[in-house]
């Protein structure tokens, strides 16, 4: 039975648990957003976000929000009422793009994939370079349903079409290899609360040099205060004094700064390949209960886990009890997979076979 003061084991879909370091710098006295000690946390963090993202890209930096504030944050900035976007959408966050696009009055062209496959790069490039679009949209690890989606090949054909290069890379960054200059990707965006290991809160983004050429020729502002690219970078890349422009959630910052410092000093690869080997493990253990993968291999986020549940299986009920009694989260299908299927997540510090074994010592209680 879980008791009031045990810590969950959070194997859903984000956030996940925290380590001791972040958990410390969480709780450090508190700096002023312009204080200079603060802003050296702030450069450092910037500094560690280009080597995770795999990036040369000056303009990285942490959303002063979570996860989903960096999709919007991108699209606002570089996206006009009138302009094409190409959507590829197979799944919960490639369907918030494209209605997030229609919403600022851009013209979508969706690239329709099945839930649980990758989108058809080939397909997808050849969309782009018919339409020209000014964004063409991919989601590197597709949350709603565990597919992580190949992007070798499509920066090429974007910059054949004249077109930026969007990735959501908020499950994957971290956990998986991404590379955000050999793929050719120009505007990115991911979140604090998965494979990083910090709470949610922040969301990290970077922009190349190229996107900010077409940032500098919209025919209009940006419509949005706290999104403005340029505001926030008076405050973020001000030189020779910054600008108010919000107060920086500080400690935050500080997690996130942490968490980074753990990242690099493990080693993007080692953290890889630790993801890798807990997925598999995941995968092997649950298949002794009936539990079979949703996600052909060569297209899964080894991150998150999706798995169909076996014949007769009452998702809802075990769940329940695997929170309620054993102190173990994990999450349920959503869309047309929802009641179908579960979603493990094994991210930042549960990425380990401990906490596999864990949910299986406790599936075995629960279905004796």
């Amino acid at each position: 039975m879980k008791t009031a003061t045990a810590e969950t084991l959070l194997l859903g879909p984000g956030p996940c648990n925290i380590s001791e370091s972040v958990r410390e710098a969480l709780s450090r006295p508190l700096l002023g957003h312009l204080d200079p000690g603060f802003l050296e946390i702030m450069e450092s963090t910037k500094a560690q976000l280009r080597q995770v993202f795999k990036t040369e890209n000056t303009v990285t930096f942490p959303i002063s929000a979570t996860g989903s504030a960096g999709m919007e944050f991108l699209l606002v900035n570089f996206l006009e009422a009138g302009d094409k976007i190409v959507v590829g959408v197979n799944g919960v966050f490639g369907g918030r793009v494209a209605a997030l696009s229609e919403k600022l009055g851009a013209e979508l062209i969706r690239v329709e994939q099945e839930w649980g496959r990758a989108v058809d790069t080939e397909a997808f490039c050849e969309v782009v370079k018919r339409e020209s679009p000014k964004i063409a949209a991919l989601v590197n690890g597709e949350t709603s349903t565990g597919v992580c989606q190949p992007m070798e090949g499509v920066g090429d054909a974007c910059r054949e079409a004249g077109s930026l290069l969007f990735m959501d890379c908020v499950t994957s960054l971290a956990g998986m290899p991404v590379s955000v200059d050999d793929w050719g990707v120009d505007i990115a965006f991911s979140g604090t609360q998965k494979c990083i290991g910090v709470p949610p809160g922040l969301a990290p983004v970077t922009v190349s040099e190229r996107a900010l050429e077409v940032y500098r020729n919209r025919s209009r502002p940006t419509p949005s205060f706290y999104f403005d690219l340029d505001a926030i970078l008076a405050y973020i890349d001000g030189e020779g004094g910054r600008s108010y422009h919000h107060t920086a959630p500080i400690s935050m910052v500080f997690a996130l700064d942490a968490g980074l410092k753990e990242i690099l000093a493990e080693g993007l690869e080692a953290r890889w390949a630790r993801h890798a080997r807990a997925a598999d493990y995941l995968r092997s253990e649950m298949a002794a209960f009936g539990f079979s993968p949703v996600v052909p291999e060569g297209e899964r986020l080894n991150p998150l886990t999706t798995l169909y549940l076996p014949e007769g299986f009452d998702e809802a009920a075990v769940r329940s009890a695997l929170l309620r009694d054993h102190g173990i989260e994990v999450g349920a299908g959503l869309g047309p997979l929802a009641g179908k299927i579960w979603r493990i997540g094994l991210m930042a510090g549960n990425a380990r076979e401990e906490s596999v074994d864990r949910l299986v010592e406790a599936l075995k209680r629960e279905l004796s």
